[in-house]
């Protein structure tokens, strides 16, 4: 094992994450190189005089920050990557945490035996093309004409030709950039967006350019002005709710941001990951600007998770491209989760556990609102999140680290930010654990909010 010094006397409280920051730096100056093993965690506890649960919240945060990774029966390695994004949320649950760090749709046991029995449903009728089948034309047509249908009820009219079946949000926001824009271009978004945008946009060689965004989302002045400074190709944008500060633009703004995108010929690529979720909301941007918007939704967030699939629907002048786009990066959607899908929203049962989300929702929603009562925050009735802004981005860091020391994860805001301005929050997932972990979640943030925010000792 390669031998380094941590420098006991330099340690502070919280002392875990001091000690995770020594590491950090000892890698990005190389005194650590890539693939070197850590000590084991009682080792390196016993060499500092620290308890084993400090280094093992120094290593967990390391990890979240991709500069480590544990191996089950080897140890914990140093796995370098370039700095394109910061997880917001914990890679995996360890210990007793409250996890409100990584968004998903409320689950119970019923979604689970939901998907017994679609699965149980599939070993007695499956079509032969779903298993045998490696041509999207022979296996998808009925499957496009049912999307079109869910489609509508997401509040867009389309033909099934112009549907493209995707392995969810992510698959089709990486078909929908690859096929707009080239290495080298730019494309605007949100300046607090998705925070897998800034990775996906790096390894696809495309430069993000943050727009200002107010209480209706992005600013049709400020991308406006972006688009008259820079060669702009593209604008990706979350108008539905799922973007992090949980904001639905009004329709006026969508007409706006429509209004610019054609005076400057721009592409836009609409992520809709909530769908039909969110009641009540204007027609999707794709309605707005059908002639240029390739529209981006998914069952994930909304229906269960391991529903990853979702659909992308496509300008006729951009169909080529999306589709040797798709045929390169993914060929064709996993058939038999795709089956799956059209079958459940055929049948009823995708909406109707929609409109199940929707009441747990609103439950997670009345906690929220109880145990947050007093503090300022952001979110919508059909919101699987809120967001929690802080007076600075010491705070911030000084927040998630004492509530991950409380037994309490959240995202901080910075894993949001494509801009340089910052703006320091910490984004809550209201569906991610059970109704009383929340609870309990959310009373560990109310009284740390209202605390001073002063460095926590402990005993180490």
């Amino acid at each position: 094992m390669t031998m380094w010094f941590i420098d006991q006397a330099a340690l502070k409280r919280p002392v875990y994450l001091s000690l995770a920051d020594q590491i950090n730096r000892a890698i990005s100056d190389g005194r650590l190189a890539d693939g070197t093993r850590l000590p084991p965690h009682r080792v390196l506890a016993d060499s500092l005089n620290v308890s084993v649960q400090t280094v093992s919240r120094a290593y967990e945060e390391l990890i979240r920050r991709g500069l480590l990774s544990g191996e089950t029966g080897r140890g914990t390695f140093v796995r370098r990557e370039e700095p394109v994004g910061q997880l917001p949320y914990i890679p995996e649950r360890l210990g007793e945490v409250i996890d409100l760090s990584i968004l998903k749709p409320v689950c119970e046991t019923m979604h689970l035996d939901r998907m017994k029995a679609a699965l149980a449903d599939l070993s007695i009728d499956l079509p032969p093309s779903v298993a045998l089948s490696f041509r999207p034309n022979v296996i998808f047509p009925r499957h496009r004409a049912i999307a079109a249908d869910w489609l509508r009820l997401c509040g867009l009219d389309v033909s099934p030709h112009n549907v493209c079946l995707t392995n969810g949000a992510t698959a089709g926001m990486t078909i929908a950039l690859m096929s707009v824009a080239q290495t080298g271009g730019v494309v605007a978004t949100e300046a607090i967006g998705h925070h897998t945008l800034t990775p996906l946009a790096a390894y696809l060689g495309l430069k993000l350019a943050a727009v200002e965004i107010d209480d209706d989302g992005i600013v049709p002045d400020a991308l406006d002005a972006l688009c008259r400074a820079e060669g702009v190709r593209a604008v990706f944008v979350q108008p539905s709710g799922i973007n992090p500060t949980a904001v639905v633009m009004s329709a006026g703004r969508r007409e706006a941001i429509a209004a610019v995108a054609r005076a400057h010929d721009l592409a836009i690529i609409e992520n809709d990951g909530l769908g039909p979720l969110v009641e009540d909301r204007p027609p999707p941007l794709a309605a707005f600007a059908p002639e240029r918007t390739l529209y981006v939704t998914s069952f994930t967030k909304i229906v269960m998770p391991g529903l990853r699939t979702g659909y992308l629907a496509v300008p006729d002048r951009m169909l080529a491209a999306v589709t040797n786009r798709h045929l390169v990066t993914n060929w064709i959607a996993t058939p038999l989760i795709a089956e799956i899908a059209t079958r459940w929203v055929a049948d009823g049962t995708a909406i109707e556990l929609v409109r199940w989300q929707r009441g747990a929702l609103r439950r997670r929603q009345a906690v929220a609102a109880e145990m947050l009562a007093g503090i300022p925050y952001r979110s919508h009735a059909q919101a699987l999140h809120a967001w929690i802004p802080l007076e600075s981005r010491a705070a911030e860091d000084l927040f998630v680290a004492q509530a991950r020391l409380r037994g309490v994860a959240v995202a901080p805001g910075r894993s949001f930010q494509t801009g340089t301005a910052e703006q320091p929050a910490v984004r809550v997932s209201l569906g991610s654990t059970t109704e009383q972990e929340l609870r309990s979640g959310l009373r560990i943030m109310s009284n740390l909010i209202r605390s001073d925010p002063e460095p926590l000792l402990l005993a180490i």
